[in-house]
């Protein structure tokens, strides 16, 4: 607060004396020092109540939280499969990868290959192919099993057939007309092929029997019988084959291959039937 001196000078009282003017003078400077000083004071005090404020509302902030840390980078995936993952020798199998996160992928046996992809391989012998995934995230391993087996061993050749087997599977009968000995041009076609595979097997001996059906004498079915393997004989020697190789007999109605009295059955009788010799 300022105060102010007022001096009331006396009515009818002239002019001041020169003390009451240096008096008047000397409270004016006194005064004006006071007011300075009460700026200064309220200048000061306002200055440190800023300040007061200020500290306090920087200790009201808390510092704020660091960052969270990034996160770990993914690990690698990887799998590998073989289909089929069993083959014979010389047999092809297909690998079948995928993987994710990965930077570096490699196959043994193989080397570097894609991220995901299949190949075809064709091993020698079983064998464990191994994926290896790298990447910023670490490792991974897949594995994939292919065994290969040996193919069956071929089936051992048939046994040779023997001479009898041959000549039992070459060697054709020769059929006649009711009591005829003459052999029928349908039958030539067999009789040629009898002689060309004998040709070849010179060493084969046989008997030529010879059959009849059922009608007639035992005695005249006995001649017929005997009239139709020399036929057949003499038409082999005639082709060539070695009289000596050859025999006959007749057996007449004998020993019929069919025993019912019909027409198919008499013609299955009548025959030049061929037997081969021990």
């Amino acid at each position: 607060m300022v105060h102010v001196l007022h001096i009331h000078q006396p009515e009818g009282s002239g002019d001041i004396g020169p003390m009451a003017r240096d008096a008047h003078r000397s409270l004016g400077r006194d005064t004006e020092e006071k007011v300075k000083q009460l700026k200064l004071k309220y200048i000061t005090l306002i200055l440190a109540l800023g300040a007061v404020m200020m500290l306090g509302a920087c200790k009201k902030k808390p510092a704020p939280p660091p960052p969270p840390p990034p996160p770990p980078p993914a690990a690698p995936t990887a799998s590998l499969t073989a289909n089929p993952n069993t083959v014979q020798k010389g047999q092809a199998t297909t690998l079948t990868w995928e993987t994710t996160n990965a930077t570096d992928v490699t196959i043994d046996f193989i080397g570097t290959v894609q991220a995901s992809g299949s190949q075809s391989v064709t091993p020698n012998d079983s064998t464990t192919y191994r994926l290896t995934a790298k990447g910023p995230g670490g490792t991974q391993e897949s594995t994939a099993r292919v065994t290969v087996t040996s193919p069956p061993p071929p089936p051992p050749p048939p046994p040779s057939a023997t001479e009898e087997e041959l000549f039992a599977q070459n060697v054709k009968d020769v059929y006649f007309d009711y009591d005829k000995a003459d052999i029928r041009p349908d039958q030539q076609s067999a009789l040629q092929g009898n002689i060309a595979f004998l040709k070849q097997h010179p060493t084969i001996h046989f008997t030529v029997e010879g059959h009849c059906d059922e009608r007639g004498s035992t005695e005249y079915n006995l001649a017929l019988g005997d009239s139709r393997a020399s036929g057949v004989r003499n038409a082999l020697v005639q082709g060539g084959i070695g009289a000596d190789q050859v025999k006959t007999i007749s057996y007449g109605k004998e020993k019929p291959f069919c025993t019912q009295s019909t027409e198919e059955c008499w013609q299955e009788n009548r025959r030049g039937h061929f037997v081969y010799s021990k």
